[in-house]
């Protein structure tokens, strides 16, 4: 099967790909949710004529000039309202949100006022008509639209929302990942190692990338290299109704038989096998009715590569997300030879110098190296049959933070 190019492979994999349908959550479950559906609002904000200041409620035409003398009358309280109103030379004592009493059209604030005894203030600073006032529906009426759908919730969404009168919200389903990792000489962190043996970290950066744009993850652990314990895993996966099975490695035994033979024993139509990328060539995707399968490298660096340009997008568009890839111009810090047919993503640090970004791309590029994955900031991307270049010339970079 020839290579498929990355941006060929990547509109395959999403292809067809749409939100998820939603569900109805609790706003104190909702954070970082995406909305399914737009938020009206149930009620208007503020519902009356309101104070935004502690202070006096007055005529404007009684503090235009001062000083001026004004005699108390009642007072007004948050949550409670003067029943009576305000005539000339009178105001009324009031809080921030109390309801603006009836006859009054301004609110002095009271740093502007001294108390004089019985009942008696005299006002020292003139204050205009409707100053410090927040009349009905301000902030919105009932029946507005106060968020539309796609809106990723934020802490001042939610409290819009909650301010609407909505105790829940419909948000997009987060999509759930399964994860089965694959091989005998695997064993999870923290265990003692045989002489052929070595630690499972694909899968922790891996569910890492997946929970970043909201997904859920199932880790379904470790499969020894043989068909019928990878299947167990992938029914169980099918079983928890995963949208995306990710399987890490498993091509010890052959090319891809292992994984390739399993997946399309349970039902999977194959996609594409083997991209035109570097790191990351051994990369499998199919469809298994809804689910979508994705076949991940063993090698840590390209297992975390493929799933930053592959699984990262696949389910922000599941989750209802919008997801860009953070890719910036850069001058590099040091010459690279020419590229061959596979498009590569050099690990570099990236720093600013003078207002412009430097790329330095780390010597050794072995895809089994994650110390120098953890130390790159950036992916230097070099297209197919890339010329050499020098130092300073300019070039693109996939930033990872």
């Amino acid at each position: 099967m020839a290579l498929v190019p990355v941006n060929e492979a990547l509109e395959r994999l999403l292809e067809g790909a749409t939100p998820l349908a939603g569900e109805n959550v609790p706003l104190l479950e909702a954070m970082e949710r995406v909305l399914a559906e737009p938020v009206i609002a149930l009620r208007t904000q503020p519902p009356f004529d309101a104070s935004a200041m502690d202070g006096y409620a007055v005529r404007a035409a009684d503090v235009a000039s001062v000083p001026s003398k004004l005699l108390v009358i009642g007072m007004a309280p948050a949550g409670r309202g003067f029943d009576g109103t305000v005539g000339k030379g009178q105001a009324v004592r009031v809080f921030t949100g109390a309801p603006l009493p009836k006859g009054a059209d301004t609110i002095v604030i009271q740093e502007n006022v001294r108390t004089l005894g019985d009942g008696a203030i005299e006002v020292v600073e003139p204050t205009p008509v409707e100053r410090n006032i927040r009349r009905v529906g301000l902030d919105f009426s009932k029946g507005d639209t106060l968020l539309e759908k796609g809106r990723l919730l934020d802490p001042a969404a939610l409290s819009l929302t909650a301010s609407g009168n909505h105790p829940s919200v419909t948000v997009v389903r987060r999509p759930l990942v399964a994860i089965i990792a694959t091989g005998d000489e695997l064993l999870p962190p923290g265990s003692e190692l045989g002489p052929d043996q070595i630690i499972s970290s694909n899968a922790y950066g891996v569910a890492a990338v997946a929970r970043s744009v909201g997904a859920r993850v199932l880790d379904l652990g470790i499969a020894a290299d043989r068909k019928e314990a990878i299947a167990a895993l992938v029914r169980r996966a099918v079983a928890a109704e995963a949208n995306v099975i990710v399987t890490l490695g498993g091509a010890s035994v052959g090319d891809h038989d292992l994984i390739h033979d399993v997946l399309t024993g349970e039902g999977m139509t194959l996609g594409f096998w083997k991209i035109a990328m570097r790191p990351g060539k051994p990369l499998m995707f199919g469809r298994m009715g809804e689910t979508r399968c994705i076949g991940l490298p063993g090698n840590p660096v390209a297992s975390l590569v493929c799933s930053q340009l592959f699984l990262k997008p696949l389910l922000a568009r599941l989750g209802g997300r919008q997801h860009r890839q953070d890719i910036r111009k850069a001058r590099l810090g040091a010459a690279m030879s020419a590229n061959d047919l596979r498009q590569d993503y050099v690990r570099a640090s990236v720093r600013e110098e003078d207002g412009t970004l430097v790329a330095m791309p780390f010597g050794i590029q072995d895809s089994s190296m994650l110390r120098t994955l953890a130390d790159a900031n950036g992916l230097i991307v070099r297209a197919p049959f890339a010329p050499a270049v020098a130092a300073g010339d300019t070039c693109d970079v996939l930033m990872l933070r």
